[in-house]
């Protein structure tokens, strides 16, 4: 497999108070495309300064993030926000989305900011309309985004990130503001995305959720502390003998 996401001694501290506050420290990670990969960990531990800084939304202070065979650290803002536009998704807890536009429009958005060549207007309004139909959503594409249930909007955040067909989406606890049907809901679609090639890596504290993944990395004050893997979770596959193989290891770490 090729590996999409290379991570090299990446260390991030931030200065607070005057005092030194090492977040990451010399974190050594790879990511094969087509993977599934959960992070866990203690409050406090890192994680979503993790995701943050591997997916260049937030600069390292240390070391080496090499997306797709280019380095981001190496790269100027206009191009690290192209890629973030045409080559990632993002999917986060709090579901951030335009009040002045429909829930059709907000999804739509990255696609017509986005200057891929060879995408008409038309395609990228036919690409929404499809990606709505498989998750479901299709009938509140003219809603406003205070019309509609918690889950259908994470699925349209699901949508949006998925318009522009990425090579990576990054989810920083994607279901943790959700009942657990509707939690139940969007991490089958995410897992239904990754069946079909999408890589995915995600924050959560959510073990359910993170047995859906092929791969579990344990963080502790800011270092890779163990890594548990799974086989890549078929449908219709009893997914409780999962959870339990990965709670034991867990608590076997210290959850």
């Amino acid at each position: 497999m090729n590996a999409i996401l290379e991570v090299r001694d990446l260390c991030k501290t931030y200065i607070v108070n005057k005092r030194q506050n090492n977040v990451l420290k010399n974190i050594n990670l790879t990511i094969n495309s087509g993977e599934m990969v959960a992070v866990m960990g203690p409050s406090g531990s890192g994680k979503s300064t993790l995701l943050y800084t591997v997916s260049g939304m937030d600069e390292p202070s240390a070391g080496q993030v090499i997306f797709d065979g280019k380095e981001l650290s190496g790269l100027n803002a206009k191009d690290l926000a192209k890629i973030r536009l045409d080559d990632m998704g993002f999917i986060f807890q709090q579901m951030y989305m335009l009040r002045n536009l429909s829930i059709g429009d907000n999804i739509l958005l990255p696609a017509f900011q986005s200057k891929i060549p060879g995408r008409s207007r038309k395609d990228k309004v036919r690409r929404g309309q499809k990606l709505m139909r498989r998750l479901g959503i299709i009938e509140i594409a003219e809603n406003d985004v205070n019309e509609v249930s918690g889950g259908q909007l994470q699925r349209a955040c699901i949508c949006r990130s998925m318009i522009n067909s990425p090579k990576m989406l990054f989810a920083d606890e994607p279901t943790g503001a959700l009942n657990r049907a509707s939690s139940d809901g969007v991490i089958s679609e995410l897992a239904g995305l990754n069946r079909d090639g999408t890589t995915i890596l995600l924050v959560t504290h959510d073990v359910k959720v993170a047995s859906s993944c092929s791969r579990v990395l344990y963080l502790v004050d800011g270092s890779i502390s163990g890594q548990y893997n799974l086989d890549q979770e078929k449908p219709g596959a009893d997914s409780r003998e999962r959870e339990r193989a990965l709670s034991s290891w867990l608590m076997d770490m210290g959850w």
